[in-house]
């Protein structure tokens, strides 16, 4: 974990600190130098005697105690340095700004992990290898540009990539996004992304620290740690918007199931990002649109007002809203009609409100004060404004900053003329506003922010379910894929509705069996995994005779080893599965079923364990929703039993997390029953 040394050092050290501005060594100097570092600066340098205005010893032998390392040197010289500074100055904080470490292969793999190995021995802590450093308001630890004004009111940027880092804060300054720390960890061969956010949430302090959270991370080294506190600090008023990258991973991930083969690195990631309240976002110019959304008042609604005297801009916003979950409503009647008595001919104001490129700062004014108090449907507005260059737009910008602080209601401001009106848009954002520059980007940004659920909280309440019977099954089985009647009996102790059903090896036995069936009947072949792939499911078998050829026909598939017959039931097919994955732990999947799931992937998940209004989210997600309630004239289906069965396999993972792989698929689902009529388990102890 982080310690006061490294964020907030009486001491600091540069080892290869430069005259050369222009590399690293030189340019971490100056910018500790000009910012409001107030301890001793030290720097080390064989080839110095001064370097910058500081006086500089030739080796660390000759250094005091310090608190913190900066080390710009060769990866071959750090652990050496390390060792002798942790022995013998008492540094307990270091920043390797070095690169040629684990991303450069082997050797370099070795060496960090050595040199993790000092540190941790030490109780220290490290950031880096191969990172820009630390930027907070103690000092100016990192040798990039720019060095935003630090505010507290700003975000904390922690990313695994020191020139996103630089990417993100070069895209959002210029936009009016403030910064007030910012934490580069290269390649966390100690401290990651999750061990930031860690110290973060331990030291949170509502009045003075900053409460948006942007990450990066091009890995999640615990997950567990990531979800515990991105939910703390969110239940304490922050607000955590992330970037995940290299999440499209499905086809290094060969699974038998098909939860195995829909449950991408990208999925889990998601499920865990819902779990614990973090907004996703899948490219920096969204992750930057989202953080000015925290930076205004929060969306409780999803009626957008769009206001503009841009056509087409209003009709790319109003699609890319509308397709993404939030409502561009109607504003219609009495007011509507009021309304409009203010503005020019040729207005409109049936949503979007257009008030046309010569509408005035006072027809701005009077348009939001609407949707502010007559137009009660209106959760917020979104104003698109910029400027053909034929007059100045100052005077509107300035109405749009005022209502932006005297509003109940949230505006997003969409100014986007950056060169016509670069000046008043200047003036707008020394107001301490801040600007999106595209309204699609902001549309996208502002539909993650209103549909990310609120974290979890640990008061779940799971049904009960017969624990003993499972752990008996589960502990008495070998690894693999459990046989039919194992997973029976895991159905049957998890209260999964199943359709009666019986396994046969013989003839004989298949002409005994029958007489504790109704015609028709189905039957599958038990051995091969994708039973459809093969001809291995046969149904609608109306009798003994035709029981009998499908027997011959299905037993002379490669690898069948025995017959599953089961009663027929009719029905929408649907799925309910179960993927482990090491750090995340079990994510619960749901979806359309039958033998286009792969193909349709209309598939939701959440990490168990599952809450019920988890489940909820799960079901009412999926595009397939308007099958449960009811379409072109066909019963709903049963919504509840369906969500019943989610939470019941999230109690049943939750009481053996030995189970890796699980696929119900198909469930058959009409308006009185929920029935599973085949599945999977695959375990491994």
């Amino acid at each position: 974990m982080l310690n006061k040394q490294l964020v907030s050092p009486d001491s600091i050290v540069v080892i290869g600190g430069s005259n050369d501005i222009k590399k690293p060594g030189g340019k971490i100097i100056k910018n500790i130098s000009e910012g409001d570092f107030a301890g001793e600066l030290f720097v080390v340098n064989p080839h110095e005697r001064q370097v910058q205005g500081l006086d500089c010893v030739q080796t660390v032998d000759e250094l005091p105690q310090v608190n913190l390392a900066i080390l710009v040197v060769p990866a071959k010289h750090c652990l050496g340095i390390i060792e002798k500074l942790v022995d013998n100055n008492g540094t307990k904080a270091f920043i390797i700004l070095s690169a040629g470490f684990g991303e450069a292969g082997e050797d370099g793999a070795i060496l960090e992990s050595k040199i993790a190995e000092v540190i941790n021995r030490a109780g220290a802590c490290l950031i880096g290898p191969n990172c820009i450093g630390v930027l907070n308001k103690n000092y100016n630890g990192i040798f990039t540009s720019p060095i935003p004004k630090l505010d507290k009111k700003g975000c904390d940027l922690i990313s695994g990539s020191g020139a996103t880092a630089v990417f993100i804060m070069e895209a959002g300054i210029p936009l009016g996004l403030k910064f007030n720390s910012i934490y580069s960890v290269g390649n966390a061969a100690q401290i990651s992304v999750e061990d930031v956010l860690e110290y973060m949430d331990d030291h949170f302090d509502p009045e003075n620290d900053s409460k948006i959270k942007l990450l990066y991370l091009e890995s999640i080294k615990n997950p567990q740690k990531l979800l515990k506190h991105a939910a703390s600090l969110i239940h304490k008023g922050a607000k955590i918007a992330a970037i995940k990258s290299g999440s499209t991973d499905a086809g290094s991930r060969a699974a038998a199931s098909h939860t195995g083969a829909l449950a991408s690195s990208d999925m889990m990631v998601r499920a865990l990002f819902d779990k614990a309240g973090i907004v996703y976002c899948s490219s920096r110019e969204e992750l930057i649109s989202v953080a000015s959304i925290f930076n205004y008042k929060s969306l409780e609604g999803s009626n957008i007002a769009i206001i503009t005297h841009a056509g087409g801009s209003a009709v790319m916003l109003a699609d890319v809203l509308s397709a993404r979950g939030l409502s561009v409503p109607p504003i219609q009647g009495e007011n509507a009609k009021k309304l409009m008595d203010y503005l020019y001919l040729g207005s409109s104001v049936s949503n979007p409100i257009d008030f046309l490129a010569t509408g005035t700062a006072e027809q701005l004014g009077i348009i939001i004060d609407y949707c502010e108090h007559k137009f009660d449907h209106i959760d917020a507005m979104i104003v698109v404004f910029g400027s053909p260059g034929l007059f100045d737009v100052e005077n509107v910008y300035n109405v749009l900053s005022v209502k932006l602080d005297i509003c109940s209601k949230p505006i997003y401001p969409v100014l986007p003329s950056l060169i016509n009106a670069q000046k008043e848009v200047k003036a707008f954002l020394a107001r301490g506003n801040v600007n999106f520059p595209d309204e699609v980007v902001l549309g996208r940004a502002l539909s993650e922010v209103y549909h990310t659920p609120q974290p979890f909280k640990n008061n779940y309440v799971l049904p009960k379910i017969d624990t003993n019977a499972i752990r008996k099954v589960v502990d008495e089985a070998e690894n693999g894929f459990l046989p039919p009647s194992l997973v029976s009996k895991l159905l049957d102790a998890a209260n999964i509705a199943r359709a009666n059903e019986a396994r046969v090896c013989t003839k004989e036995e298949l002409l005994e069996t029958l007489a504790n069936f109704s015609f028709p009947i189905a039957m599958k072949v038990i051995g091969p995994v994708h039973k459809s792939d093969v001809g291995g499911v046969i149904l609608n078998v109306l009798s003994e005779k035709d029981a009998v050829m499908a027997f011959d026909n299905l037993m002379k598939i490669d690898g069948a080893t025995s017959i599953l017959m089961q009663s027929m039931h009719n029905g929408v097919e649907l799925f309910v599965g179960v993927k482990k994955e090491v750090g995340f732990g079990h994510a619960v999947l749901c979806g359309i079923g039958g033998v286009f799931i792969e193909i349709l992937n209309d598939v939701s998940a959440a990490l168990s364990p599952v809450s019920r209004n988890e489940a909820e989210v799960m079901v009412k997600s999926l595009k397939g929703y308007k099958l449960f309630e009811g379409v072109r004239g066909r019963d709903p289906l049963n919504q509840e039993k369906f969500i019943q069965i989610i939470l019941n396999i999230s109690a049943l993972v939750e009481v053996a997390p030995e189970i890796v792989e699980m696929d119900i698929n198909p469930l058959l689902a009409d308006i009185e029953n929920v029935i599973s009529v085949d599945a999977r388990i695959r375990i491994e102890k």
